[in-house]
């Protein structure tokens, strides 16, 4: 017994921990209700132990509670190692609820079925790659004394830490991926690199963004990636162990930032880079710090001549020395010269050795001070990069100019053709012709099909030149035109995703679907919204700032549907924080008092989503309040409906029962002049549904088939032919609660309508749910035939799923069938 004893605490811990965040889907919610109910048959199932699953629970007296402490855990451990020796029966329902639970665990997914699982995350190495040597030496060298220690009989615990340091512009960034390209022979399961963003505080990006990205790249499916950070952090353990690997982690703001990102592998290599020295890492985590520095004159001139190229005619070489010696060695300047010269004919080299002397110096033509030589410091010269800048800029035609410094009045992560043509206030097709001469001349860098980045020190220099040129009324009016066009992308693609949903909010006006729409195109219009999510949320932040509050909770609107499906709760919770804030001070100021409550329950499902209940029980209260504040009968209802769904994951059923009752109360006050008043019809059908889940787990089987049929009937009636996807998801629900309750001929009558519903909808992934359940009706029934069948219909709509989707339920089905062939 002791290897099934160690099955069912993994497997206990595995589903309790994603009970409340909804973590595995389908199968991770059935998982769930299956513990509940083996806890309920367990001998002690109605015990005393109030602190146990099995104890009392909180609205169902003797039922069990869902085990979140380790108390908790331990308690429903032993519970079902008492129902395992109860019967036969009892063991081999517990055996098989292990090894569906197991599933869950994302590293029990076979890595052949993810084509990401040995990733190549690296950049493009630059073409003009010149000198450290010295650095590349350096590394070759601590991972030949790692592999000697281990060698000598003396193992390392932590893998080799190697931070490259040094100012803005040195080429820390362009050292590490050459050192990695040049070392990854070494490491034969792959390369994982993030940039992270950490110029500042206010952009650096949170660890949980991060780990999200690197675990998706490590073959975990995006729906089995946890939403907090410290199962997050677990898992990409578990996925880094025994890995030989390098992780590059670049632009490091801190060590709060790096330390979750450090693997568990003592082979794997990881290079950060930063401005500053991580004294946590040097002094408890063994790093090795270097620090880069300027090139030397020889490789200053080298890299100049290679970023020139041959398009000019020959220069004299004190000219170019006199070019490189002004940029000081940094290659940012570098790079940043040698490409005015390469895209200007008419710019000598003479004058622009003459111009980078002047600013150096602080001087113009005329040999007066500059009163911008150094801004923080006016009796200090200026940099190399930002004489380097200064130069480049002064060469840009005047439209040029001014959409380099619109694009810079807020840190986007990247810079899109819309993005800036909204910032500049000019058509697409110029700002593609703009952004384009931009990149020719090194002050932005193009990192995708038409989308650009600054490096840091050059948007802080176009920002400078923002506020000193254009004052802060017109960069604030840019980021304005920057905030409504994303809010009117991303309103847009939610409607496309979810056009059924009640909305809140005057973007949403006026949209309508095409009468021929594309089956696919709400699947294109999340990955739209996927692709801009970084940029989407620092938009937020940036309307937050700049004071526009009527923007910033409209955007967190828009971005429900994102977030729902895909989850990102780091950004979700950070971003409706500021949505919460934003729409209380709109209300208070004459604006909508309803989008309030509709943040806070938006809060909520963030909190839930991490697994935080009490945070988001908190959040809940506060929306329920503020809707009843200002009468908003449709936001209380919503708010109610959730608390209900966190009550089902909670396992408090009776409790999940009253709140969707008392939100269908609340909807009947409607009026036909009243907001919501349209989305009713849906909403008491999905709160009907709702109320049937809640009385099956309390085993009220005669009521919850009344209520599931009473949702049947409600969704059929819904203007527009009904709603055939969500009278499959009630098919489903009643094919459970049969098959529940040992009836798997009538559960097999409801799956075969959930089947046909779902095929005509053309639901692929739901209409595998509904097939998998089909097939545990003919297991149950002995009908092995019937259940292969149904098993190999439902791996080919799994096979067709979307790239990227879940691969856990497709790796499921097919190791069913090869138990059924076998």
């Amino acid at each position: 017994m002791e290897p099934l004893l160690g099955m069912v605490v993994s497997a206990v811990g595995t589903v309790a921990s994603g009970a409340l965040s909804g973590a595995g889907g389908e199968l991770g919610r059935r998982s769930s209700e299956q513990l509940f109910d083996l806890l309920r048959r367990s001998p002690r199932g109605g015990g005393a132990d109030g602190d146990g699953p099995g104890g009392e629970g909180p609205d169902d007296p003797g039922g069990p509670t869902l085990p979140v402490t380790e108390s908790q855990r331990s308690a429903a451990v032993l519970r079902l190692m008492e129902l395992v020796h109860s019967s036969p029966q009892a063991a081999r329902d517990v055996s098989e609820w292990v090894r569906e639970a197991a599933w869950l665990a994302p590293r029990s997914v076979p890595a052949v079925a993810h084509g990401a699982s040995r990733p190549r995350m690296l950049p493009p190495a630059t073409a003009v790659f010149t000198d450290r040597e010295d650095v590349l030496a350096w590394l070759t060298g601590l991972l030949d004394e790692d592999a000697g220690q281990r060698q000598g009989g003396r193992p390392r615990g932590a893998p080799v830490l190697a931070v490259l340091t040094g100012p803005g512009g040195i080429g820390k960034t362009a050292a590490a991926v050459h050192c990695a390209l040049e070392l990854e022979d070494r490491f034969p399961d792959g390369v994982l690199f993030a940039d992270l963003n950490g110029a500042s505080a206010g952009t650096a990006l949170p660890p949980s963004d991060v780990l999200a990205r690197f675990l998706e790249r490590l073959g975990v499916p995006p729906a089995s990636v946890p939403g907090d950070e410290a199962r997050q952090r677990d898992l990409y353990l578990d996925c880094t162990a025994g890995r030989r690997m390098i992780v590059v982690l670049d632009n490091a703001h801190d060590d709060a930032q790096v330390l979750p990102l450090l693997p568990a592998s003592p082979e794997c290599l990881v290079l950060v880079t930063g401005r500053r020295r991580p004294a946590r890492l040097v002094a408890q985590y063994g790093a090795r710090p270097f620090a880069v520095g300027p090139l030397s004159s020889e490789d200053s001139v080298r890299l100049l001549r290679r970023v020139v190229g041959d398009g000019r005619p020959a220069a004299p070489e004190q000219a170019v020395r006199a070019v490189a010696d002004g940029t000081g060695g940094n290659p940012l300047a570098l790079c940043t010269t040698g490409a005015g010269l390469a895209v200007r004919e008419h710019l000598s080299w003479q004058r622009v050795a003459r111009r980078l002397s002047d600013r150096i110096h602080g001087h113009d033509r005329e040999g007066d001070a500059m009163r911008d030589a150094h801004p923080d410091d006016p009796g200090t010269p200026a940099d190399p990069v930002r004489a380097a800048q200064d130069v480049a800029y002064g060469e840009l035609t005047p439209a040029c100019a001014a959409l380099y410094r619109a694009i810079a009045v807020a840190a986007w992560p990247t810079v899109t053709v819309a993005c800036a043509a909204w910032a500049a206030d000019v058509e697409d097709h110029e700002a593609r012709a703009l952004l384009e001469e931009l990149a020719r001349s090194n002050l932005l860098e193009e990192v995708g099909e038409e989308r650009y980045r600054f490096h840091d020190l050059t948007r802080a220099h176009a920002r400078e030149l923002a506020l000193a040129e254009d004052g802060h009324a017109r960069v604030s009016a840019a980021v304005r035109r920057v905030a409504v066009g994303q809010l009117r992308f991303a309103a847009a693609a939610d409607f496309r995703v979810m056009p059924q949903r009640w909305r809140l909010g005057p973007a949403y006006r006026g949209l309508v679907l095409p009468a021929d729409r594309d089956p696919d195109d709400g699947r294109r219009a999340l990955a739209e919204l996927r692709r801009e999510r970084e940029n989407l949320a620092a938009v937020i932040r940036a309307a937050a700032h700049h004071g526009f509050d009527d923007l910033v909770w409209q955007l967190c609107e828009a971005m429900w549907t994102l977030h729902l499906r895909l989850g990102f709760h780091a950004q979700w919770t950070d971003t409706h924080v500021l949505g919460v804030e934003a729409a209380g001070r709109s209300a208070a100021e004459f604006g909508d008092r309803r989008a309030v409550g509709r943040m806070w329950t938006q809060l909520a499902f963030g909190h839930m989503g991490a697994g935080r209940a009490a945070d988001a029980e908190a959040a809940l209260g506060r929306a329920v309040a503020a809707e009843r504040d200002c009468g908003h009968h449709r936001g209380e209802a919503s708010a109610v409906e959730a608390r209900g769904l966190l009550r089902l994951r909670q396992w408090e059923f009776t409790e999940a029962e009253r709140c969707f009752g008392e939100a269908r109360e609340i909807l009947d006050r409607i009026g036909p002049d009243d907001d919501g008043w349209r989305d009713v019809p849906r909403a008491t059908a999905l709160l009907t549904h709702h109320i049937g889940r809640a009385l099956a787990k309390q085993r009220r089987v005669t009521e919850a088939a009344a209520a599931l049929h009473d949702a049947l009937a409600r969704f059929r009636r819904l203007d527009g032919g009904g709603d055939r996807y969500n009278e499959g998801r009630v098919y489903m629900s009643l094919g459970d609660l049969h098959l529940d309750a040992g009836e798997a001929d009538r559960a097999r009558v409801c799956l075969d309508e959930a089947v046909k519903v779902m095929t005509e909808a053309g639901a692929g992934l739901q209409l595998a749910d509904a097939l998998v359940a089909r097939a545990r009706c003919h297991r149950a029934a002995g009908r092995a035939a019937q259940e292969a069948e149904d098993l190999s219909g439902a791996a080919e709509c799994l096979a067709a799923a979307p790239e990227g989707h879940d691969g856990v339920a497709l790796a499921r089905v097919r190791a069913r069938l090869a138990e059924i062939e076998v």
